[in-house]
């Protein structure tokens, strides 16, 4: 049966994100809504000041000829500029086509182009290059909006510029951008987000108004955000999950600190003391990693108070779950533990954190249990682009380890054939953009959307999501094998791991292709005499072989036999976005380092 919740919310949600904002601004005109790093220092504006200037833009856009539902591209990493741009386009009655800013300039003017996008909004002079290439191929783009690249006066022009003809056409038309807002309607489209597809070109999914709207609306009903509440936004722009977050903003209220340099995000969050944010597993693995590789190198006792610390943290964690009582020792020893180890756990994320909300993969649950140890709660979500990010997510008064929770209020969840996770409600998908033959391939016949997702629920309609189906293989000796539960076994055994990945599909055993983290073995390489070293020699080193094999042996240990891993190779390079091998999101494209690393792979069973 499908998980079911009360949807009476629906019929009173706002009309279209445009109306959304201006109610928000107008409600919390004096609150702060954003601030973002000028410098070395962080910068805030209110919803007021926002709200003024998205008004402006979208005037601007107007007074280019920008008309209903047609296409304005935003090639860009997440920045303030990139907010500002998409709720002044959808302000304007138009909708966003989102592309990343580590597309190359071939696939990017392919989206631009199929989406026939009018105005693009190009963050900086390598994406402006980009443009300028294949301008050829852009006849529609009348105009280009830079946030900080060379301007030319005529086919490129600032934000700033454009905000003044908006404001000059504003003199013209008083109240033009209020009266659009409210002539938009909740199926009108709001946004083209390009799929980073593994292959073939990618699929422009069409989400309309009223989907934005209800998964803001969804999250505010649940009364798991509020205004009080600050989020920290790192999240890539371009894809469906950092775009729910800004749902949420509008309809809860809270202020957003918005800074896309993953490099900095353990850094920010230390200043921003955030109370929320939302990232991919492979941040959480990376502190958990960090944490750890700290504490052995500080050794001794330090090192045994953190060990004890985590023992007796998971042991009241399994009493609470379980609805027991915490004995009084225990309950002492682990106020003792908090003061030691885990409130110092929790300062390196700001030390204000409620929750963060994990998506766009599989979060190992020894992981998330280790966090909820020290007192963080990783509240696990499920979505994808052609349901706007958000179709089920964990609650703080009601959450499973090792589930992506409950389906969100006015939203369906069913299993069905091959255990299939199927989806319904005001948050689905269109379909994809001039692919009519696509889209009726990804809507079962009475009108779900087929995730391509196994899956499970529980009787009390907690989701448990298994892999992707196309990702399950079978062994020649016919066991079924789900590469994602092993991999995600090894992130938690080993430390110095990015990337662990299996395949097997028809062959007579199991074999892995391991990456390693840059910045876990340059300390590696520094405690263990090879300070210096260039990477690739580091990894490839026998004591690295030696000791990444001994992890592998722990693995095995908890494995079926049909599962363990019975040969495996260390990569010369992590995996990047940049080499195409992960998707914006921090995914693995399996089937690229499948292609990349194909006689390797074949040397494991010659």
């Amino acid at each position: 049966m499908p998980a079911n919740h009360d949807a009476s919310f629906v019929d009173t949600m706002p009309a279209n994100v445009a109306v959304q904002f201006f109610d928000r601004v107008a409600k919390s005109s004096t609150a702060e809504a954003y601030r973002f790093p000028v410098g070395e220092t962080w910068e805030s504006v209110t919803w007021a000041e926002a709200g003024d200037r998205v008004t402006a833009l979208a005037a601007g856009l107007l007074s280019l000829g920008i008309e209903t539902e047609q296409r304005v591209g935003i090639v860009s990493g997440t920045r303030y500029e990139w907010i500002l741009a998409d709720l002044a386009v959808m302000c304007a009655g138009a909708a966003t086509t989102t592309v990343y800013p580590s597309t190359n300039g071939e696939d990017t003017s392919y989206i631009l182009s199929d989406s026939g996008s009018r105005v693009v909004f190009a963050e900086d002079d390598e994406q402006l290059e980009k443009l300028r290439a294949h301008r050829d191929e852009l006849p529609e783009v009348i105009k280009v909006v830079t946030f900080e690249g060379t301007t030319d006066g005529d086919w490129v022009i600032d934000m700033d510029a454009l905000a003044e003809l908006g404001r000059a056409y504003l003199a013209e038309h008083p109240g033009i951008v209020e009266e659009t807002a409210q002539k938009i309607q909740p199926d009108q489209l709001a946004t083209l987000i390009y799929t980073s597809g593994t292959t073939g070109r990618p699929k422009g999914v069409r989400l309309v108004h009223r989907s934005w709207v209800f998964e803001g609306e969804a999250i505010r009903v649940q009364d798991l955000l509020h205004e009080d509440d600050l989020q920290f936004l790192w999240l890539p722009m371009a894809h469906s999950f950092g775009k729910v977050l800004l749902s949420s903003q509008l309809a809860c209220g809270f202020a957003t600190a918005i800074d896309g340099r993953v490099d900095k995000i353990i850094e920010n969050l230390a200043v921003v003391k955030p109370t929320y944010m939302g990232a991919a597993p492979r941040i959480f693995e990376k502190a958990y990693s960090r944490i750890h590789m700290m504490q052995a190198a500080e050794g001794g006792a330090k090192e045994k108070i953190f060990t004890k610390a985590f023992e007796v943290g998971a042991k009241v964690d399994e009493l609470k779950r379980q609805g027991k009582s915490v004995p009084l020792p225990l309950k002492l020893q682990h106020g003792l533990f908090d003061k030691l180890v885990f409130s110092k756990v929790r300062d390196r994320f700001g030390g204000r954190v409620r929750f963060f909300i994990s998506g766009s993969a599989a979060l190992n649950s020894e992981i998330a249990q280790w966090f909820h140890s020290a007192g963080i709660l990783i509240l696990e979500g499920y979505g994808m682009t052609e349901n706007a990010a958000g179709a089920t997510v964990g609650h703080p008064d009601e959450y499973r380890m090792g589930t992506v929770g409950k389906a969100l209020p006015g939203a369906e969840v069913r299993i069905g054939e091959n255990d299939e996770v199927q989806l319904r409600g005001p948050h689905v998908m269109q379909g994809y953009h001039n692919l009519p033959e696509e889209s009726e391939k990804t809507f079962t016949e009475d009108g779900w959307l087929r995730t391509g997702d196994k899956g499970s629920l529980d009787a009390e309609g907690f989701l448990t999501i298994t892999g992707r189906i196309k990702d399950l293989f079978k062994t020649s000796g016919g066991k079924y094998i789900a590469p994602s539960a092993i991999e995600a076994k090894f992130k938690a055994l080993c430390p110095y791991v990015s990337q662990f990945m299996v395949f097997g599909n028809e062959r007579n055993y199991v074999v892995a292709l391991v990456t390693l983290d840059p910045d876990a073995m340059a300390g590696w390489a520094e405690e263990n005499g090879m300070a210096g070293k260039d990477y690739t020699e580091v990894v490839r080193s026998e004591q690295v072989q030696q000791m990444i094999g001994g992890y592998v042996e722990q693995l095995n240990e908890r494995l079926n036999r049909w599962e363990t891993i019975k040969k495996w190779d260390i990569l010369d390079h992590d995996l990047t976005i940049e080499s195409g091998e992960l998707t914006p999101s921090m995914k693995v494209k399996r089937n690229v380092v499948e292609s990349n690393n194909k006689e390797k792979i074949a040397s494991f069973y010659s």
